[in-house]
């Protein structure tokens, strides 16, 4: 699969060397030529140049972009962007874990009518970047499930492939319009993990429970 990035920051860098050592076409584009080239150098076998490029070259895009700056992008390139697989992984969280885009629509979505015709999938955001260079990311013997959110069918599929190939576990999120939950989890994830230093998985249940005690269990 050929894989543009958008962005040369450290999201970019850890979701493109797996794809890489998976065996994908990568090509690396920032604002920054310079920084992308280093970046492509350090994943070894990826391409780089600008984001003009990085856009027009895969029929998946990964939008490794601040929340205030992709939308923004996205529409400065939405012409070579057209038709394409947008990943978006950014994470509207301010100051003191605050939901950036609360009240008004998800980062997922303002991507999406940044660039109408773009097929955007929310993916990979519920982790620190140096998850995804586990190879794999494997805990107690499970492998990491990774939620994707959106509305096109063939999009979801090479969404679910990418998971995949990193070692991952796709679950569908739902709909694009379920982004925003995705998002507002991080918020709250980020937010016991750093202030509180709480293991998120201890706040639900087992699967088996998640109706409450069976009969034999009660």
């Amino acid at each position: 699969m050929k894989i543009g990035v958008l962005g040369t920051g450290n999201m970019a860098d850890a979701l493109a060397t797996q794809w890489v050592r998976a065996g994908h076409e990568v090509f690396v584009g920032g604002r920054n030529e310079q920084k992308a080239q280093r970046l492509a150098t350090r994943i070894g076998g990826a391409g780089h140049g600008n984001l003009w490029a990085a856009a027009g070259f895969g029929e998946v895009v990964l939008a490794a972009l601040p929340y205030g700056a992709g939308a923004d992008i996205v529409r400065e390139h939405q012409s070579a962007l057209k038709g394409k697989v947008l990943l978006d992984c950014a994470n509207p969280v301010g100051p003191g874990f605050r939901l950036l885009t609360e009240g008004g629509p998800s980062a997922a979505r303002r991507l999406a009518a940044a660039a109408p015709g773009v097929h955007v999938v929310k993916a990979f955001n519920l982790c620190h970047e140096d998850v995804w260079r586990m190879t794999p990311p494997v805990f107690d013997g499970q492998p990491l499930t990774v939620p994707i959110c959106g509305d096109d069918e063939a999009a979801l599929a090479l969404a679910r492939k990418l998971v995949r190939d990193m070692g991952c576990e796709p679950v569908a999120g739902g709909g694009l319009d379920r982004a925003g939950l995705l998002e507002a989890t991080a918020a709250l994830f980020i937010g016991l993990w750093v202030a509180e230093r709480a293991d998120v998985r201890a706040i639900a249940p087992p699967l088996a429970y998640a109706t409450g005690p069976r009969a034999e269990n009660a």
